[in-house]
């Protein structure tokens, strides 16, 4: 059978059929020399050779420094140096990385590319096994080289080609020696098709990607396409190989022998990114035997729904480019695999490869472990947007060959991947013909799946209405169906195609969003941005981010924008995510003993889990066992009874909490892992119990109020007992995180400059009042930042009963704020060696009113150092929600109401003058933010701000603390 393929066009005007020099650097059309694109497929009885390895390198300023006679046999490039493949030469001693969001580094004069081009020969001599056949037929394939290549073999000009992240292969079997063998590849930086690849992330030449050697016997595998459906309504699944070349496919579990061409319906067991049921099979020809993993599964639009398998389902997804902190995107099998079970633990169910296909090994585990992708292909041309979009190659006959190029090399290698059930254009390349050409050759080559494109709002050439970064109120009205725009655009399914910027401390929102995911159907979900920071280790920051490098043009730590840290450590975000999207709904009113249970998957029953109760009292478990939970399915609810409620102790807060968690290890996860979980509280905190007593008395320079002693002319607490305290006073400044400094392309204003403008940052406390009276010590403040007359009159008002001291701040605004606070609390120091902590409120990990989905309320330790979120950017971070206690230092703290509870061993002012973390260090002092008010986190690093709910405008307020020394 013989398969679609793009139309070939004739060469581009001025183009010759063989080029000479380096005119293909800025030739727009394809390659004429690579073969077809077609299936890849990881193994088969053919023969084999890896070409990966150490090869020797010669970096050149320019795309013709140098001639081509490093490619002729015999070359002596003994004092080469010596790179690895896949690597990037950048990353490894040989120039420099370069970072932009969507700026072009080079100008814009298309198809045109500096001089100064940075240019790499590659060479690499093997010898083929002893027992490779003796036929001549082989191809050489390179997955990945960045951004253009050229390529020898013996000698012999084997051709050229663009398009980074495609696979390409050559016809090299005549050229092939049983020994002496030397492959020659001059990689150029720059080239015609840099200007397709403008997609946010580090540029990174080199030759990145696998390059293998295939022997190709006599009636091998050319390419096929499996075509395995499933029919819900009947639960059989319909088989389908095509092959251009004939043969035979077996697949022994389902009694399936058939011909290639010939279709066979039986009884199966679906594929969906829950149940990824895969089926073990062989397509075996005159010549080749090629193992299948098959997937029945079917994709379909009905009703104005993505619907897989008859169901609609809801993309609970990330964005995800490739990266590694040390390697770029030269990754190895165990760290894609690491990326594919993080993911699933986190209960994230669907990948956004951005913005091109990833390497073809990590679709086999989305096959393997279950993860909906929408796989997408390698273009963007961001940078045109800035100048309007003028000569956008998206809208250029000249660019469309490229075009219809890449997204045949997307669909032909990954086609046979049930995993993949969308098909993406590209991204933020503007709208045009070129990418209607796609759309129509993509839908007449695979009408089986859907087709992506978020630039096209108007949805003429796409399936599926697709956004970024849409408020949460347009997303309301979107769902409800009364956002407008063209009739057949209100007919499609709507998905965030990215949300939630996870850029820094964040992102905000996140569940809220998933409420109007899952209140109203056509809201189909969406991806967060994005999976990984892409910091680059370095020994003088950590990791470095763009500028670091000297770069020209940068977008500085933008690139650090994911919700794990280039290490692959979980952020405060993933753990939000998690919580926020968790498969398995669990609430109840805790008083009357009861929960209700409600599966949320699309497909899954609930026989994989086992559930547990907890009885807390005062954040300590009193009791815990198993509870008994029926295998609900999917979007099935239950009412579960509760044991008898346990003793809790006079007065104490008591509740429950109930998890979901593997009842046995799976391919993702061990037995015990947590997929879900929730409080349920019964009764409520009791008021703290103090009598005010103690008489202040002046003594030496001081005031002492039954344990402590205040300075006599300031009022400043001087010491809690034995323990020393220092600058205690209000506080209403934050390092500005990310989403608090915005986007510089967002119209919505961005506190972190406007706090820096009024002068949060610098407030001034004028002394107003040191008032001792009968029973308390008062100190009456106004705080406010210069050039202004805008203030907070504030009265410390401190009582003791001689063991405890209690202070009530009141705040009363002057003038007119027209921002939100970033903070409202208090401020202290306590010595340099204190360190551990304890507290009973949110935890394990950091939260802030928009992002403490996951903060469970118990009793938790840490040290000061481990209460630190390391964000590749320092910015404000490890603030504790919810808390009702805290002890450091020899100090107790308790709150009414509860606050929010930070410790570092430097200022606010010192996290944000620092630009990497090596740029932080111990002080002799730990900081101590008690705060009775945070401002939320949002989005609008690149999306929406703070919801209102969760802002912190500047009213009136009053909120007291209770101080005690203990024995730690």
């Amino acid at each position: 059978m013989s398969f679609r393929t793009p139309p070939r066009f004739p060469a581009a005007p001025g183009r010759e059929e063989h080029p000479s020099a380096v005119d293909y650097v800025e030739d727009v059309t394809p390659s004429g020399e690579a073969l077809p694109p077609r299936a890849r497929y990881a193994s088969s009885d053919a023969m084999s050779l890896s070409l990966n390895g150490s090869w020797r390198f010669r970096l050149s300023p320019t795309a013709d420094a140098q001639d081509d006679s490093f490619a002729a046999e015999g070359y002596d490039a003994g004092d080469w140096a010596q790179v690895s493949v896949p690597g990037h030469w950048v990353l490894q001693g040989h120039g420099a990385p370069i970072y932009t969001n969507h700026r072009y580094p080079f100008p814009v004069d298309p198809p045109h590319v500096p001089t100064e081009n940075p240019t790499g020969d590659h060479l690499h001599p093997f010898d083929l096994p002893s027992e490779w056949p003796a036929d001549g037929a082989a191809v050489l394939r390179f997955d990945g080289v960045e951004s253009c290549a050229r390529v020898w073999l013996n000698g012999t000009d084997v051709g050229e080609f663009k398009g980074s992240r495609l696979p390409h292969e050559f016809a090299v079997g005549h050229l092939l020696k049983p020994t002496g063998n030397v492959l020659a590849v001059r990689v150029h930086q720059w080239s015609a098709g840099s200007y397709l690849e403008d997609q946010d992330q580090w540029w990174l030449p080199g030759v990145f990607r696998d390059v293998t050697l295939l022997h190709r016997p006599a009636g091998a595998v050319l390419d096929f396409f499996v075509h395995a459906s499933y029919d819900h309504a009947t639960g059989a699944g319909t088989l389908r190989v095509d092959s251009d070349v004939d043969g035979r496919v077996t697949v022994p579990a389902l009694g399936i022998d058939v011909a290639t061409g010939a279709s066979v319906t039986v009884p199966v067991q679906p594929w969906t990114a829950e149940t990824p049921r895969l089926y073990d099979g062989m397509l075996a020809t005159e010549g080749e035997r090629v193992p299948l993993r098959i997937g029945f599964r079917t994709v379909a639009l009905e009703g104005g729904l993505i619907r897989v398998n008859g169901r609609a389902i809801l993309f609970k997804g990330v964005n995800r480019h490739e990266w590694h902190p040390e390697r770029g995107r030269a990754l190895d099998l165990e760290t894609m695999r690491a990326d594919v079970l993080l993911m699933k633990r986190h209960n994230i169910n669907a990948v956004r490869t951005s913005h091109y296909p990833p390497h073809p090994a990590f679709l086999d585990l989305c096959d393997e472990l279950g993860l909906w992708v929408i796989d997408e292909c390698d273009l963007e041309t961001h940078g045109f947007g800035a100048q309007g979009w003028r000569g956008n190659p998206a809208d250029d006959d000249r660019w469309t060959p490229a075009l219809l190029d890449r997204a045949a090399r997307m669909v032909e290698r990954d086609k046979n991947h049930p995993s993949v059930v969308v098909w993406s254009l590209g991204n933020e390349a503007g709208t045009g013909r070129g990418l209607s050409a796609m759309a129509e050759w993509i839908r007449g080559r695979d009408p089986s799946r859907l087709i992506h494109y978020e630039g096209d709002h108007d949805c003429r050439d796409t399936d599926v209405y697709s956004r970024m970064y849409t408020a949460h109120d347009e997303v309301e009205r979107i769902g409800r169906g009364v956002d407008g725009g063209p009739r057949e655009r209100r007919g499609l399914p709507f998905i965030l195609c990215e949300y939630g910027h996870a850029m820094g401390n964040g992102p905000g929102g996140l569940a809220d969003y998933q409420r109007l995911f899952t209140s109203h159907g056509r809201v189909q979900g969406g991806f967060v941005w994005e999976w990984i920071d892409h910091g680059v280790k370095d020994g003088r920051y950590g990791f470095a981010y763009g500028g670091d490098f000297g770069e020209e043009l940068h977008d500085g730590n933008f690139v650090c924008d994911g919700l794990v840290f280039p290490d692959r450590t979980p952020s405060p975000g993933l753990a939000e995510y998690k919580k926020v999207i968790e498969p398995v709904l669990i609430d109840g009113g805790g008083a009357d003993g009861t929960v209700r249970i409600t599966n949320a998957n699309d497909f899954a029953d609930l026989s994989a889990l086992a559930f547990t109760w907890t009885f807390h009292a005062d954040g300590e478990t009193v009791g815990a066992g198993p509870l008994a939970v029926p295998a609900l399915a999917a979007g099935e609810s239950a009412v579960v009874r509760l044991p008898e409620r346990l003793a809790g102790g006079g007065g104490a807060e008591t509740g429950w909490t109930v998890r979901a968690l593997l009842a046995a290890d799976t391919a993702w996860g061990p037995k015990g892992h947590e997929v879900a979980w929730a409080q349920v509280p019964v009764t409520g905190r009791a008021p703290i119990a103090m009598t005010a007593g103690a008489r202040p008395v002046l003594g030496d320079g001081l005031i002492t109020l039954g344990p402590a002693a205040f300075d006599a002319r300031t009022g400043a607490l001087r010491s809690v007992g034995g323990v020393a305290v220092t600058g205690l006073r209000l506080d209403v400044w934050r390092a500005p995180t990310d989403n608090d400094d915005g986007a510089a392309w967002q119209a919505d204003p961005h506190l972190g400059p406007l706090w820096r403008k009024l002068g949060l940052h610098r407030m001034r406390h004028r002394l107003e009042a040191v008032e001792a009276g009968d029973d308390a010590l008062t100190v009456r403040t106004r705080v406010a930042p210069a050039a202004t007359e805008v203030a907070l009159r504030t009265a410390y008002r401190w009582t003791s009963d001689g063991t405890q001291l209690r202070l009530t701040v009141s705040v009363a605004p002057e003038g007119d704020w027209t921002l939100p606070l970033p903070r409202l609390g208090v401020r202290l120091g306590l010595a340099g060696t204190a360190d551990r902590v304890r507290w009973f409120g949110g935890g394990p990990g950091e939260g802030y009113p928009d992002t403490k989905s996951a903060s469970v309320v118990a009793r938790w330790e840490s040290t000061v150092d481990e209460l630190q979120t390391p964000y590749v950017r320092p910015q404000e971070n490890g603030a504790r929600p919810d808390v009702r206690w805290a002890e450091i230092g020899g100090l107790r703290i308790d709150g009414e109401p509860e606050f929010w509870f930070t410790a570092r061993r430097w200022t606010s002012e010192q996290l944000d003058a620092a630009g990497h973390l090596t740029d932080l260090s111990a002080g002799d002092t730990v900081w101590v933010n008690l705060d009775h008010g945070q401002q939320g986190i949002g989005s609008q690093s690149c999306g929406p701000g703070v919801l209102p709910p969760y802002r912190l405008p500047a009213t009136p307020a009053e909120f007291t603390f209770f101080f005690a020394e203990t024995d730690g």
